[in-house]
């Protein structure tokens, strides 16, 4: 038997994505991503957009520091 749930992808501020139950009031600092539908296709469209799950600011962090590390060198 399938999960007669449908979903919404959500993003917050750091870019992390989760799946959320349609109808049910999203959390604070989260928000609808555009993406709906069940938990299978759900997870697929996570899988393809967020490839890269840190979240947003230790990514920056890390890149950032890469950057000065470069310029370091010359």
């Amino acid at each position: 038997m399938s999960n007669p749930i449908r979903y919404a992808v959500v993003v917050n501020d750091e870019e992390q994505h989760a799946l959320w139950p349609e109808g049910v009031p999203l959390p604070e600092g989260w928000m609808s991503e555009g993406f709906e539908g069940t938990e299978e296709e759900c997870v697929a469209h996570v899988d393809r957009v967020w490839p890269d799950i840190r979240p947003l600011s230790l990514r920056r962090r890390l890149a950032d520091h890469r950057s000065a590390g470069t310029q370091e060198t010359r």
